[in-house]
C-alpha cells in the first residue's frame, strides 16, 4: 500500500521506529500509528532521499526524543536531500539538532510539539541564523560559527548561541560550544534542547556531574509538556 521496501520497513523495525505486533504465521500487523509513520518514510523516498540516510536520520530522532514520545504524531519531510523534522512552525535536524529558519506555517493537523522553544527571531538575527544554517549543511562549519557570530553582534537570541554552539563541536572545539550552550541558557533556562546537548557533551568531556544535572534538567522541562 505504501510502495515501501521490505528493507526499509525491517530498518524502522529495528531502529524502534515502528513496534508492529505479530500475527498469524508471525506475521507484522501495524497499528494506524505505525501506519503514519511508514507514510512520513514513504514521502522521503519519494522525494528520493538515500535509503541510509533516512534510516540514520531516523536513528538519530529515537536517540533525541523521550522514550516515551508517540513519533506518529511528527511531522517529517525531505527538504533538498536532507530529512528535516517540523514541529510547529520550528524545523531541526535529526542528525545534528540544529533548528534551522522557519519559513511556512505550522504543518498538517496531528503535528505535536514536544520541545520549549526559544522566542520568535528578530528579523536581524534571523538572516544570520538562516545563513548560518546553509553553510552548515553544505559543511563550511567555520563559516558557519561565523555567521552565527556576526549574528550575536546583531542582537542576543539563544538559537544563535545554540546554533554557533553545534558549529562549535564540529569543529572540536568542544570548550567554546560549552560556553556557547551555557550562554544560550543564560538567555533562556528553559531550552530543553540546549540542556541535552549540553548534558552530551558535559559526559564526553569526562564531567559527570555536570552531565547529570543538565540532564535532569532537560527531563524537568520534558514532564512539564
Amino acid at each position: 500500500m505504501l510502495r515501501l521496501s521490505r528493507s526499509t520497513i525491517r530498518t524502522l523495525v529495528r531502529a524502534g521506529f515502528v513496534s508492529p505486533a505479530r500475527g498469524p504465521r508471525n506475521a507484522w500487523r501495524f497499528s494506524f500509528q505505525d501506519l503514519i509513520v511508514l507514510r512520513a518514510a514513504q514521502a522521503l523516498v519519494a522525494a528520493r532521499v538515500p535509503a541510509r540516510r533516512i534510516s540514520r536520520s531516523m536513528k538519530d530522532l529515537r536517540q533525541r526524543l523521550p522514550s516515551s514520545m508517540p513519533l506518529s504524531g511528527l511531522s517529517i519531510a525531505a527538504e533538498a536531500d536532507r530529512v528535516v523534522v517540523r514541529e510547529g512552525a520550528n524545523r531541526w535536524r535529526p542528525d545534528s539538532g540544529q533548528y534551522l529558519l522557519a519559513f511556512e506555517g505550522s504543518p498538517a493537523d496531528g503535528s505535536l510539539s514536544v520541545l520549549e522553544r526559544p522566542a520568535p527571531v528578530p528579523e536581524s538575527p534571523a538572516t544570520y541564523i538562516a545563513r548560518g544554517a546553509e553553510l552548515y549543511e553544505t559543511g563550511n562549519h567555520e563559516e558557519a560559527a561565523r555567521a552565527f557570530r556576526e549574528g550575536l553582534a546583531c542582537g542576543e537570541h539563544p538559537l544563535l548561541h545554540y546554533n554557533l554552539a553545534i558549529a562549535l563541536e564540529s569543529l572540536g572545539r568542544a570548550d567554546d560550544a560549552v560556553a556557547a550552550y551555557e550562554q544560550a541558557l543564560k538567555t533562556d533556562p528553559t531550552f530543553a534542547d540546549c540542556h541535552y546537548n549540553l548534558a552530551l557533551l558535559y559526559e564526553s568531556l569526562g564531567k559527570p556531574q555536570k552531565a547529570i544535572r543538565h540532564m535532569a534538567q532537560y527531563r524537568r522541562l520534558m514532564k512539564k509538556k
